[in-house]
């Protein structure tokens, strides 16, 4: 049974100080071994990199297969069945079409006083993508960083991916890289392959920005990397809280709920209602759930730590909690759920109706997945367009334009002690 407690200033700074235990921050011991990784690649490279794929997972690489060939892809294909590929043809194309509408163009202001003022918006050259191996397979994580970066124009996307044990890259994975347009593929994961990316090898050239989630391990060295190169952010465990009132349908609310506890353990799944008959009523059909689901010892630890239905006394303070928690994933099952939703300012995505479940945002609706958690859906967003592109201002001005304002600039740079700005503008004008 999932834990019922009422919702009150105390327990509501309780949940959040339990959800903020899950950061990465509180990883140090990682960090020392994360560290070593690093400067291994950035001394010896693909030597450090084949070593570690050896010693981590079990895996034997070579320079003859570092990189995955077009027959590995075309073996890759072989191996689906058509339908699955097609599937993937039609979400790729959805996350195609969401993220178009999110471009931007360079634009210039040209003024009568000769002034011209503008933005230059331009793709970033190479961007690295890192893909999660190991006992899962990834191929929606696959097209929504992908496809982004090549709606951005980007004209060089690396991907980094482990290789079981046998060599090989999971099938569905190769697939979705090249549906989504892949230029070149590696097999490495875990730390080795941030490196790799962030410093370049002999054979896998430096990027400008990583992204893409991984473990502790590929979180730690996105962040040691940050500042040589760009990254998309540091991803914490995943993240449900449902938003909901008497009309919603307890099965499909515990049922929601559940799709993220399975993720992992520090994964969290929160119900906030004003129903307390609704709260008992989720709990109910979450243990029904539990009897027949495949990941049940996962999900039951999960519930156990961060698992919670707040009952609130009104819907104001319901959403007051809401904003605070700022999900990761955020389903608003009410009676007007755009009316509801018009007052909810921190959440990564936001699903609307009862037939607007989290995995359609996981993998087929077309806005990204790739969103912020633990509490910082109230300053980033998710994964977009934007990410994958460099903004350039444009300056110029013609002599009577500076001519009218040059004193001013002058007595500003003056102002700041600065002799020498104000001089650059001066010598302009001392005839």
């Amino acid at each position: 049974m999932m834990k019922i407690v009422k919702l009150t200033n105390d327990t509501k700074q309780n949940l959040l100080e339990t959800l903020l235990k899950r950061s990465t921050n509180d990883y140090g011991d990682y960090e020392k071994v994360v560290a070593e990784i690093i400067e291994a690649v950035k001394e010896r490279k693909e030597e450090a990199v084949f070593e570690y794929s050896l010693k981590f997972d079990k895996c034997t690489i070579t320079r003859e297969n570092f990189k995955v060939t077009k027959e590995e892809i075309e073996a890759a294909y072989q191996e689906l069945d058509a339908h699955f590929i097609q599937v993937m043809k039609d979400s790729a194309a959805n996350i195609r079409d969401y993220h178009e509408k999110q471009k931007r163009n360079s634009w210039f202001d040209a003024k009568p006083d000769g002034t011209i003022l503008g933005q230059k918006i331009t793709p970033m050259q190479n961007v690295g993508v890192y893909v999660p191996g190991g006992k899962a397979a990834y191929p929606s994580t696959t097209l929504m960083n992908v496809v982004p970066a090549k709606v951005a124009g980007v004209p060089n996307i690396i991907m980094t991916t482990p290789a079981g044990a046998d060599g090989k890259v999971n099938p569905a994975t190769l697939v979705a890289a090249d549906i989504a347009g892949v230029d070149a593929i590696y097999k490495v994961g875990g730390a080795q392959a941030v490196a790799a990316l962030a410093y370049g090898t002999e054979m896998l050239p430096k990027v400008d920005k990583i992204v893409g989630p991984g473990n502790i391990f590929v979180a730690l060295a996105k962040r040691a990397v940050y500042g040589h190169v760009s990254i998309d952010s540091i991803a914490g465990p995943s993240e449900i809280l449902v938003l909901a009132d008497e009309s919603a349908t307890p099965r499909y609310v515990a049922a929601d709920l559940l799709s993220q506890a399975e993720h992992d353990e520090l994964a969290s799944a929160i119900l906030i209602t004003t129903s307390e008959t609704l709260a008992k009523n989720v709990s109910d059909e979450v243990d029904r759930f539990l009897e027949v689901l495949e990941r049940k010892d996962i999900i039951q630890k999960s519930l156990e730590n961060y698992g919670y239905i707040l009952v609130a006394p009104d819907m104001e303070t319901a959403i007051d909690a809401t904003n605070e928690i700022a999900s990761e994933h955020l389903e608003i099952l009410t009676k007007n759920p755009f009316d509801t939703m018009t007052r909810i300012r921190n959440a990564g995505a936001i699903f609307l109706g009862e037939y607007s479940s989290e995995p359609l945002g996981d993998y087929y609706a077309g806005p990204n997945h790739v969103l912020p958690t633990n509490g910082t859906a109230k300053f980033f967003s998710p994964l977009n367009v934007d990410d994958y592109v460099k903004k350039s201002s444009i300056i110029c001005y013609s002599k009577e334009a500076l001519e009218k304002v040059h004193e001013d600039i002058e007595l500003f740079a003056q102002k700041e002690g600065l002799t020498a700005h104000a001089n650059s503008i001066r010598v302009r004008f001392e005839h």
